[in-house]
């Protein structure tokens, strides 16, 4: 692939295929696939990402915000789309877009039902958010009778699916809270179906439930994650391919003498003759603050050069003393082989923060 002349996320359309296709490789034929394209598509794009899965047989996607779901329709997606913490001042466009909301609580559940008879529906799809442990949104356990009772005096809307969210799959040391979230997501199923004598699609897995409780399939499961190359843990990640690529040039090499200082409030002082270059991307592109200081590191030539001094709103300064390199050589901010988990982990972070991060005025290129 050509080398890069400026900032740019290069995003690696096979490598999302891969992924996809080893996630499906571990569910039932009959479960079907949700993929999460919410924030850009954790930071890529989401409208390229998600015309590419709907290519791919995806059954659905997931949003976080209904203007996310509208930008999905508008650039020709016409899959189900689940809007995972809808707002309720934009209802009446979620139901203009045929977008499916996420229905978590009582003053969520009675204002959709308003909107959707001020809309003159019926039997709209909606999907109930069931809280089993994360504790962030959702009914609890024994809130199912209320809500059944709800929704037996309504023809407006009709449950397609019912879900939780596990809080830690990931987490092997917590398998037994894992399992108890399972169980507590069946009673719920079970005492919903039985009151309201039909069975709407069950999904609780995210990307480390498919991989780590595959019992727990259920009907669908959602991925967000692990289709971007990340699976928590090394030993999935093996499996994984992350598609996004990172990349800037060097666009100044300076010499610096002992007692020079480097970036704004002198953060760093020099304690001997060294060399800089100086990279168009900063905090205003992603790379946060925290990564500054000798704490995070880009790669030039394949080797480590670590960031000096402050980053900036638009450059970082990094330190290529031991490095052979010139004005316009390409540097590599994160890829497959230094991800963006070995970035995130420098300052004790996670892959998902920084990759959400990316700003969308870095140029992206679609590798196909």
């Amino acid at each position: 692939m050509p080398k890069a002349q400026e900032t740019v996320l290069e995003i690696d359309l096979k490598a999302l295929k891969h992924n996809f296709d080893f996630l499906k490789s571990k569910l039932k034929d009959n479960t079907k696939f949700l993929a999460v394209v919410k924030a850009f598509a954790y930071g890529s794009d989401a409208s390229e990402i998600a015309k590419y899965l709907q290519n791919l047989n995806v059954d659905y996607f997931a949003v976080a915000y209904i203007n996310e779901g509208i930008t999905l329709r508008n650039a020709g997606i016409t899959k189900p789309i689940l809007v995972l913490h809808p707002q309720a001042v934009n209802f009446k466009k979620l139901i203009d877009f045929c977008l499916e909301p996420s229905i978590y609580n009582t003053k969520i559940l009675n204002e959709f039902i308003e909107i959707a008879i001020e809309e003159k529906q019926t039997n709209y799809p909606i999907h109930m958010k069931f809280n089993t442990g994360l504790n962030r949104l959702g009914f609890a356990e024994n809130d199912v009778n209320y809500v059944t009772k709800k929704l037996k005096n309504t023809k407006t809307i009709k449950v397609k699916s019912i879900f939780s969210h596990l809080a830690a799959s990931e987490d092997l040391n917590e398998k037994t809270f894992t399992l108890n979230q399972i169980e507590s997501f069946k009673n719920i199923a079970q005492n919903f179906t039985n009151t309201m004598g039909y069975k709407p699609m069950l999904h609780i897995c995210n990307t480390s439930g498919i991989l780590n409780f595959p019992e727990a399939q259920f009907d669908m499961v959602r991925s967000g994650i692990g289709l971007y190359g990340f699976g928590n843990s090394d030993k999935e990640n093996k499996h994984l391919k992350p598609i996004a690529s990172l990349k800037t040039v060097i666009s100044q090499i300076h010499n610096i003498e002992k007692g020079e200082s480097v970036g704004y409030n002198r953060a760093f002082k020099s304690d001997s003759f060294l060399k800089t270059a100086t990279l168009p991307i900063g905090h205003a592109d992603g790379i946060g603050r925290q990564y500054g200081n000798g704490k995070g590191f880009v790669t030039i030539k394949g080797q480590k050069a670590p960031i000096l001094g402050n980053i900036c709103m638009d450059m970082i300064m990094v330190n290529i003393t031991n490095i052979e390199c010139k004005e316009g050589d390409e540097v590599i901010i994160f890829d497959s082989n230094t991800t963006a988990e070995d970035l995130a982990k420098t300052v004790n972070t996670i892959s998902y923060e920084i990759i959400t991060a990316i700003s969308q005025r870095v140029k992206r290129i679609y590798l196909k």
